[in-house]
């Protein structure tokens, strides 16, 4: 199965409505497939200069290590040499939750989701709302 338009449009419809209904800050959202490219991405008005690259990195990060970003902060806490050269080598990692990874029902890895703009569990909740609300399903279970 491959990501389509329709569904990263309505992830991140989705996203933004829990975020509004939070209270939330601005966000950005990006959506990619599983071969890390953009499918969607949107910013909210207000929402600073920096946010598109780092849902971007928060996205593409859960891509590159099969995990969402949460999963990986806890990973780099207890490792930082080895995250903290990843990021340099990639410059496309951000440990903070945010990334979720976005499955198909068959638990095939499909795409992922990257949101910044408010707190890490803000993001990720709002994340998990648009790939739930997308039919989809998220995280690293395989």
């Amino acid at each position: 199965m491959t990501l389509s338009l329709a569904q990263a449009r309505a992830i991140i419809d989705a996203a933004l409505a829990k975020a509004r209904a939070d209270g939330a800050q601005p966000l950005a959202v990006i959506i990619l497939d599983a071969g890390a490219h953009p499918v969607a991405f949107v910013r909210e008005d207000g929402a600073s200069l920096f946010r598109f690259d780092i849902a971007k990195a928060k996205a593409t990060g859960a891509l590159g290590m099969g995990a969402d970003t949460r999963v990986l902060a806890t990973r780099a806490a207890s490792n930082p040499v080895f995250f903290q050269s990843i990021a340099a080598a990639t410059g496309q990692m951000a440990f903070s939750p945010g990334g979720v990874l976005i499955r198909d029902a068959d638990g095939a890895l499909v795409g992922a989701v990257g949101i910044s703009g408010d707190t890490g569990e803000c993001d990720e909740a709002c994340a998990i709302a648009g790939i739930d609300a997308a039919g989809l399903f998220h995280g690293d279970r395989k």
